[in-house]
C-alpha cells in the first residue's frame, strides 16, 4: 500500500513547485517585455507607415512623423519630419497619433525599468504596476492606430498616394509592415498586461495562510 505524505509535506512540495513555475513564467513575460518595448520603439521611428506602389503619382512612404515624397521632376525622394518640430508633420492627425504611440512607448518601457523594484518592493505589487502601465500602452497603440488614417487627406499624402485619396481612404498607396505591426502589437500589450495581471494576483497565493499558520507554529 503506497504511503501518503503528510500534510504539511505535501504543501511545501506543492509550494515549491507553484513558486518555480510562477518563477519561470514570470521570467517569460519579463523577457517578452523588453522584446516588445524595443518592438514599440522601431514602430515610432520607422517611416514605413503606408508606402507607395506600382500605381502611384510618385515613389516614397510616410510614418508618424517623418516621410520621403519623390519629386516630379528629379523622382529624387525629399525627406522630412521631426518628431521635435510639428512643423514640419503633414497633418494634425499624424501628430495625435505620434503623441499617443510615444506614450505607449514611454510606459512600456517604463514597464521594463520598473523590473528594478522587484528587489525593493513587493512582487505582486511590481506585476500590477507592469500590468497596468501595459494595458494603458496598449489603449495608446490602439488610439494612434485609429488616429493616424485620419490625416490620409493631406496634401503630402495626396501628392504620393492619388487624389483619389482621402481620410481612411489611402487610393493608389498601400500599408507598410510599421502599420500591420503596430495594429498586432496592441494585442501583444493586452496579452502581456493579462499575463502580469495574473502573475500579480497568483503571487499573493503563493503562501496560503493555513501553510504560514503551521510554517509558525512549527518554528
Amino acid at each position: 500500500m503506497t504511503k501518503l505524505l503528510p500534510a504539511q509535506e505535501a504543501a511545501r512540495i506543492y509550494h515549491t513547485n507553484y513558486v518555480r513555475n510562477a518563477r519561470a513564467v514570470g521570467v517569460m513575460w519579463g523577457t517578452l517585455t523588453i522584446c516588445f518595448s524595443v518592438l514599440v520603439m522601431a514602430l515610432f521611428i520607422q517611416p514605413y507607415w503606408i508606402g507607395d506602389s506600382i500605381n502611384t503619382p510618385q515613389a516614397g512612404y510616410f510614418g508618424l512623423f517623418s516621410y520621403c515624397v519623390g519629386n516630379a521632376l528629379t523622382s529624387e525622394l525629399i525627406c522630412k519630419g521631426s518628431p521635435l518640430d510639428f512643423k514640419t508633420i503633414p497633418s494634425g492627425a499624424f501628430k495625435t497619433a505620434m503623441f499617443f504611440v510615444a506614450v505607449a512607448m514611454f510606459l512600456i518601457i517604463g514597464s521594463t525599468i520598473c523590473f528594478s523594484l522587484f528587489f525593493v518592493c513587493n512582487t505582486a505589487t511590481v506585476y500590477k504596476i507592469c500590468a497596468w502601465m501595459q494595458l494603458a500602452a496598449a489603449t495608446g497603440l490602439m488610439i494612434g492606430c485609429l488616429v493616424y488614417p485620419d490625416g490620409w487627406d493631406s496634401s503630402e499624402v495626396k501628392r504620393m498616394c492619388g487624389d483619389q485619396t482621402g481620410k481612411y481612404t489611402l487610393g493608389a498607396c498601400t500599408i507598410r509592415w510599421a502599420f500591420l505591426l503596430a495594429m498586432i502589437s496592441i494585442m501583444d500589450a493586452l496579452i502581456l498586461s493579462l499575463l502580469a495581471f495574473v502573475l500579480g494576483y497568483r503571487q499573493d497565493k503563493l503562501l496560503p495562510d493555513d501553510y504560514k499558520a503551521d510554517g509558525n507554529e512549527e518554528v
